[in-house]
């Protein structure tokens, strides 16, 4: 998923710190919705997927992509520059009994790092963190010949707000997350946290212009309907820390007292310490 003001982070002047998601790898699995099972199906069927595909999943994180799509391929490779995130990765395939994935430390920008070539590569809210014209012309150099990039769009912390939802009623309330917002800023400041810095303000460029402009055709956009999710307060808390702007150093010594206000807030608004989102539709952009 693009930044939400625009662009990616280093098109805004952001430069690369390796404490981006320090501390977030498990909370990242336990706090995120998982994606529906339709993207895989929507993939599977638009990619062509036989099982004999070797698929790159670049900042895979604790491999939420790359373990669904991973029992249609030969070779699922994982790459990420956070330790703590391969390392949840590989457990969670561990638990699942996935043996055909493979983990990689590796910052997008190093692509291809003697990597195999490949006929599927996947970004799945990852790319607006890199050196984008750098890394889509590194991809495209792995593909092999009718090969295919897939962009997936998806917002999986966090669902819609009450104003932008026209579904039926839900079921429980909503997380409260212009309180939960707020709370953050209380402690770590008005502008969003990224890594031992702040995120510039400028607005970045065209995501597929850079795309065509490193040789890629399309998209072909497929979309899959968000889900209606029932979470608990600490699937809520979870996914406040997955975050970036909210991993767990950015509060040092205070991360204790934080989590204390965090749950007293979520306490007084569910319905029995539940909650319920309708999260944003999945939109995938297939690059050829």
């Amino acid at each position: 998923m693009t930044d939400a003001r625009g662009g990616s982070a280093v098109d805004r002047g952001w430069t690369w710190d390796p404490t981006l998601y320090a501390g977030s790898a498990a909370h990242y699995a336990a706090g995120r919705v998982p994606y529906p099972p339709q993207v895989v199906t929507a993939l599977v069927g638009a990619l062509g997927l036989d099982g004999t595909e070797t698929l790159l999943d670049v900042g895979c994180g604790p491999g939420s992509l790359t373990l669904l799509l991973a029992p249609h391929v030969a070779r699922a490779i994982g790459v990420d520059a956070d330790a703590g995130m391969l390392a949840e990765a590989a457990r969670l395939a561990r638990r699942a009994r996935v043996e055909n994935a493979e983990w990689v430390r590796l910052r997008a920008e190093d692509l291809p790092a003697g990597l195999p070539p490949v006929d599927v590569v996947t970004f799945a809210q990852s790319f607006h963190w890199t050196d984008r014209p750098r890394v889509a012309a590194a991809v495209r150099g792995l593909l092999v010949p009718g090969g295919a990039l897939v962009h997936v769009h998806a917002t999986t912390h966090r669902g819609l707000d009450a104003s932008e939802d026209a579904g039926p009623p839900l079921p429980h309330p909503r997380p409260p997350w212009p309180a939960v917002t707020e709370l953050v800023r209380r402690y770590l400041g008005p502008r969003p946290r990224a890594g031992r810095s702040v995120l510039p303000e400028t607005a970045g460029g065209d995501e597929d212009a850079v795309y065509r402009a490193a040789g890629f055709t399309g998209p072909q956009r497929l979309s899959v309907p968000g889900p209606v999710v029932v979470r608990s307060g600490e699937q809520v808390l979870a996914a406040v820390h997955s975050l970036s702007g909210a991993a767990p150093h950015l509060f040092g010594d205070r991360l204790d007292a934080f989590d204390a206000d965090l749950r007293g807030l979520l306490a007084g608004a569910g319905d029995g310490g539940r909650f319920s989102e309708r999260l944003r539709d999945v939109v995938l952009d297939v690059w050829r």
